[in-house]
């Protein structure tokens, strides 16, 4: 984790009146938030409150936006990029690619990408070195696309819903996997809607709601009462929404 002085004077995420809309459809209404580096950071809320469309905008992939973003101290783009590991809620794997593949793919695209340790999590995750993602099973690709994220000395970490879609022993392996593969000086933006399988490890939470900030606290002080988070996020949202 980073230093107490570098938590407090550097924010790896800086937000300030961010707005999204999809024709009528406003995804993002001035979104203001400063996120500091060296934490585990969660990003709460019902599907369709923004999270995705807020994930996009940092790492990117979405540029028509008001408001001013910054990552790393860079608007999105390529220097930001250069920083930025994301792990995208879809299968992103192209069908011919081959585990080895994707390794030489990611080795030759990004200089903070560790191959060694690539290769030895793949050994470690049972993937078969040359079957094409194609023929893979939705686990193995999952496994395949978390190896090639967390193989990466990135400084920022954002994964969005990593543990959706599988059983409860693959989120365990999936959450071990983050916890001892991530760079202990950096930041991760964890996006879920399984707080109760998750929430232990976070410092910090970020909950979101029909497009607007909710909540912006540390877990820390959220706990002083006994409260889980997923006490705080039944409470936040009034039971709107039920928490698998």
């Amino acid at each position: 984790m980073a230093s107490v002085n570098e938590k407090e004077n550097y924010n790896i995420i800086e937000v300030k009146n961010l707005a999204k809309s999809y024709g009528k459809n406003q995804v993002l209404n001035d979104v203001s938030v400063s996120l500091k580096a060296g934490q585990i950071i969660g990003l709460l809320g019902p599907n369709g409150c923004g999270k995705t469309s807020l994930i996009k905008i940092l790492t990117g992939l979405i540029n028509d936006y008001s408001g001013d973003v910054k990552v790393n101290g860079n608007k999105p783009g390529i220097e930001s990029k250069a920083v930025v590991a994301y792990l995208p809620e879809k299968t992103y794997l192209a069908d011919w690619m081959r585990p080895i593949d994707a390794i030489n793919y990611f080795n030759d695209f990004f200089k903070d990408f560790d191959k060694e340790k690539a290769l030895k999590m793949m050994k470690h995750f049972n993937l078969p070195m040359k079957q094409k993602a194609k023929t893979m099973s939705k686990g193995m690709q999952e496994k395949l696309q978390l190896l090639l994220v967390m193989s990466r000395k990135a400084k920022l970490y954002i994964l969005d819903e990593p543990l959706g879609g599988v059983d409860p022993a693959a989120r365990s392996f999936i959450l071990d996997t983050i916890m001892n593969n991530y760079t202990q000086d950096s930041t991760v933006l964890l996006s879920t809607h399984l707080i109760h399988d998750v929430e232990r490890i976070f410092d910090h939470v970020l909950m979101i709601g029909k497009g607007q900030v909710l909540l912006d606290e540390d877990t820390d002080k959220l706990r002083e009462d006994g409260r889980t988070i997923e006490d705080v996020f039944k409470e936040v949202f009034h039971y709107a929404w039920e928490v698998n």
